[in-house]
């Protein structure tokens, strides 16, 4: 779908939602199966290939404009630019459909004509610890992140969102925003969203976090994708009566789970580089 954002800025909230380490082919195996009501209302994903191989790499591309690209050739005049700074030398080759932003980044830009930029952060590289943590959150006029957001917390999700709709509450009418959530659930350990992995009281076994990488697979990926899209719908519910909200859903890169050989991310493989990518308006 071809977006002139320069009538999105300005009058649209805007939404970024990154699906953290999630892979092409679960998300789409979903989309086919119809599971993913939320995200996938209206249509699927586009198979994109991601601009780095870990969460660190990529979101910076991300917030710079450069997100991921179509896995097939297209010269990079011909490419479809959401978001540019003012200064890139693909200035001359952006269409008038591209957004060109003032500032280190899109959050800076956007911030400079009156938008609140907000981050709730998921994996450890949001996670406001010091260093290296603090880079990705000191990006956002507002940036949140507790232990319940993380990957070991099966119901980090559905604590994201809650947050999320508070702030969106709380927000004046008249207040644009943007609103960047990690999701880290999709994230490795993830085994605990199949059933097999849950006790029979219907908790899930807290035991098994240090061997979570053995146990984690496309499936429980999976599963993990359906629980994230169900917690979803409170929050595309609360945007949709508050303003029209544009929408970016994509994941920052793919991870292995012994293909040829290889376990995990931070490498060089299609299941690492092929991620799912859409956007669209609530």
């Amino acid at each position: 779908m071809i977006v002139n954002m320069n009538e999105v800025v300005g009058k649209d909230d805007i939404l970024f939602l990154s699906l953290d380490t999630l892979r092409y082919d679960a998300a789409e195996a979903e989309y086919l199966a119809g599971t993913l009501p939320n995200l996938c209302r209206v249509g699927g994903w586009e198979k994109r290939h991601t601009t780095g191989n870990y969460t660190f790499s990529a979101h910076h591309s991300f917030f710079i404009g450069f997100l991921p690209t179509p896995v097939e050739f297209q010269p990079l005049h011909e490419r479809d630019w959401l978001f540019l700074t003012n200064k890139t030398g693909l200035k001359q080759n952006a269409g008038g459909n591209t957004y060109l932003f003032e500032g280190a980044n899109i959050m800076e830009g956007l911030a400079k004509i009156g938008y609140k930029t907000i981050c709730i952060g998921g994996v450890v590289f949001f996670s406001k610890i010091g260093g290296i943590y603090d880079v990705f959150p000191d990006m956002f006029q507002e940036s949140y992140w507790n232990p319940r957001f993380g990957v070991t917390n099966p119901k980090s999700a559905e604590e994201q969102v809650k947050l999320a709709i508070k702030l969106v509450k709380a927000a004046a009418p008249d207040q644009r925003i943007f609103l960047f959530i990690n999701f880290s659930a999709i994230h490795g350990p993830n085994y605990y969203y199949l059933d097999k992995y849950k006790t029979s009281s219907g908790k899930y076994t807290s035991n098994r976090n240090m061997i979570a990488s053995k146990l984690d697979c496309v499936e429980s990926q999976q599963a993990a994708l359906r629980y994230v899209d169900q917690c979803l719908e409170p929050l595309f519910a609360c945007m949709k009566e508050r303003n029209r909200t544009f929408c970016i859903a994509t994941s920052d890169h793919g991870t292995c789970y012994g293909e040829a050989g290889y376990e995990g991310h931070i490498l060089s493989h299609d299941v690492v580089w092929n991620v799912p990518y859409k956007h669209f308006f609530l």
